[in-house]
């Protein structure tokens, strides 16, 4: 852990809870009122390849941020592929963002928690702190013209209807 990381990291550390978010509803989003720009990134894919978020201007994208070490990310993964099923042939994207791990870690923590759709490697953390992130997991709803609508701290049911409506309202 570098001197750049290491603050973000243990902020991280510090967000502990159990079940789905405390704060809020599973099954409930967050709206920022003012839609923010959100910053362009370009991540290796865990699976190969590369992903760049502007390159899915025009579709809603889902964003979650997450660890193998984070016990709330591991309760909303297998809800986040159930998601991922409903909608990835609906014109939404959904991507997850490991924070400071390497394809060596996360690898053997997929045999238990299959993740289907792509895993960005934030081996720095130097993405992720380009992101108004309070805790781990966090998830944004960015729109068609790549602003941040929807945050979730905290673990949500993303096989929910009542969530996907919301990404699936914000299609073109």
């Amino acid at each position: 852990m570098d001197m750049k990381t290491g603050p973000l990291l243990l902020a991280v550390c510090l967000w502990v809870h159990t079940g789905w978010s405390a704060a809020a509803d599973p099954v409930t989003l967050t709206p920022i009122l003012q839609a923010q720009a959100t910053p362009d990134f370009a991540l290796a894919v865990m699976d190969g390849g590369q992903y760049r978020l502007s390159d899915q201007q025009g579709k809603p994208v889902i964003i979650n941020f997450w660890a193998t070490w984070c016990p709330p990310c591991r309760r909303e993964l297998p809800s986040m592929n159930q998601g991922w099923q409903k909608i990835k042939h609906q014109g939404i994207d959904m991507v997850a963002i490991n924070v400071g791990e390497d394809e060596d870690t996360i690898f053997p923590f997929t045999a238990d928690f299959p993740i289907e759709f792509p895993v960005l490697l934030d081996l720095n953390g130097e993405i992720t702190a380009q992101w108004p992130i309070k805790g781990l997991p966090t998830t944004f709803v960015i729109d068609p013209d790549g602003r941040i609508v929807y945050r979730a701290i905290g673990g949500r049911d993303w096989g929910s209807d009542i969530i996907l409506d919301k990404v699936r309202a914000l299609r073109r």
